[in-house]
């Protein structure tokens, strides 16, 4: 790859996934590291990326989310968070991670929607807090700066303690032979809790994410219930989910 197809590359992996790992990136573009991080240091220095130890963040997912804020991929999020929505019923306990699409979903509740909202993300507690009938409570512990989440055993000790409803989680990667899995092993425990915390569990995803890997697991398919994004339930991509047992919306 040219210099410019690479640093394109790195972009649109960070508008997707949000957090890029340099060995990674290294492998798939085929040139070694040193390259890597001198294409992320440009990057940061040109005010595109924020360059972080062994990778790089995107800047978008550094800032809270605010209504008219520019957000990658947003129509489809608008279209996941209508879906999972109507999927709330009064009175439930919610258990949910963080992300702009979870984001998404706290600003399509119906105003007179009374349920339960936990999560560890500060993004998604303020969002929630917006919302003039729903409890919000917050899951606590360090706060990973990278993931805007709590994380650490007293966070995944926490969350065990919790019988919900619903777990939504806003997920990096999915395919059919690895499953769910994410770039962060911090933030992979925290959603391995939630999932075990759940009687039903609901991943939400832009169809980009769909049939990519990361390098940690979280569970494989036979652990998720429904698979939310902004396709139409039929469409080719899913058929294979489908073809697992996956309630497709």
């Amino acid at each position: 790859m040219l210099k410019k197809e690479r640093q394109a590359y790195i972009i649109h992996q960070l508008d997707v996934h949000n957090k890029v790992l340099s060995s990674n990136l290294s492998g798939v573009m085929q040139v070694s590291e040193d390259t890597v991080r001198r294409d992320l240091q440009e990057l940061s220095d040109e005010g595109k990326v924020i360059k972080v130890h062994g990778g790089a963040l995107s800047r978008s997912f550094n800032f809270l989310y605010e209504k008219g804020n520019v957000v990658y991929a947003q129509q489809g999020k608008k279209i996941i968070a209508g879906k999972v929505a109507g999927m709330i019923s009064p009175g439930m306990i919610v258990l949910t991670s963080g992300g702009t699409t979870i984001q998404e979903i706290a600003m399509a509740l119906p105003t007179d929607l009374h349920a339960t909202f936990i999560t560890g993300s500060l993004p998604a507690a303020l969002a929630y807090m917006q919302h003039p009938t729903v409890e919000v409570i917050v899951i606590g512990d360090r706060v990973s700066k990278h993931a805007k989440l709590t994380v650490g055993g007293d966070a995944v000790s926490r969350i065990g303690g919790i019988r919900a409803d619903l777990c939504i989680l806003g997920i990096n990667a999915i395919d059919r032979e690895h499953g769910v899995t994410d770039n962060d092993w911090e933030v992979v425990q925290v959603k391995k809790a939630m999932i075990k915390a759940a009687r039903k569990v609901i991943c939400v995803s832009i169809s980009e994410k769909i049939d990519s890997c990361q390098p940690f697991q979280i569970c494989g398919l036979q652990e998720i219930d429904t698979l939310v994004t902004e396709l139409d339930p039929l469409d080719d991509k899913l058929s294979g989910y489908r073809d697992e047992g996956l309630e497709i919306i």
